[in-house]
């Protein structure tokens, strides 16, 4: 990983997205955001919105996330995602909207580095969007659920380890090895 070319994506930590399946990825991601942010690292937040006579409303009959407080970031994460470098908002499963692929443009960074909800959908489909369009991808594993249980979880590892290959797949305490390796001393005790 090019940890000084990096920028960190968290995936729709809405409060949509979290239930007892995926309540355990708040922490998670929490601590990863903070210790990347005291690297002085980017950090890019995604928010799924759906809409009327959206996709999901037409072949899943899902009319979720579309009106606060479905909508808003987790109130763990409320405070980085307003300092965050940016939030980029989306109606479909990939950070690669038009806005997040300028940001991505003007940005120079070469590795994108995603975790959040949910790991079998909109975190695969960047990570995988991310290696198609040149970007090194990285899944961190354990700062990613699914609302929808353990079992899709692992299996959206499963196609992620097909889709972008198994190193691409790494630990947050790597992710943290990598930034302490980076700026030299440790980041966050």
């Amino acid at each position: 990983m090019d940890i000084g070319n990096a920028a960190l994506v968290v995936i729709d930590m809405q409060n949509g997205f979290v239930n007892h399946h995926s309540r355990h990825a708040v922490p998670a991601v929490s601590d990863l955001v903070a210790q990347w942010s005291a690297a002085g690292r980017p950090v890019i937040f995604t928010r799924y919105f759906n809409y009327p006579d959206s996709p999901y409303e037409r072949f899943h009959q899902w009319h979720r996330l579309q009106k606060p407080p479905e909508t808003d970031i987790v109130a763990d994460l409320a405070e980085a995602a307003a300092r965050a470098h940016a939030v980029v908002d989306k109606t479909g499963y990939t950070f690669f909207t038009p806005e997040g692929t300028e940001l991505l443009r003007q940005s120079g960074w070469t590795d994108l580095v995603f975790c959040g909800i949910a790991t079998e959908s909109c975190v695969l489909k960047s990570a995988a969007d991310a290696f198609e369009h040149g970007y090194a991808p990285w899944l961190v594993t354990d700062a990613c659920a699914s609302e929808a249980g353990p079992d899709v979880h692992d299996a959206g590892l499963l196609v992620a380890r097909r889709l972008i290959g198994t190193g691409q797949l790494i630990t947050a305490a790597h992710v943290v090895g990598q930034l302490t390796a980076h700026v030299g001393a440790p980041v966050l005790e």
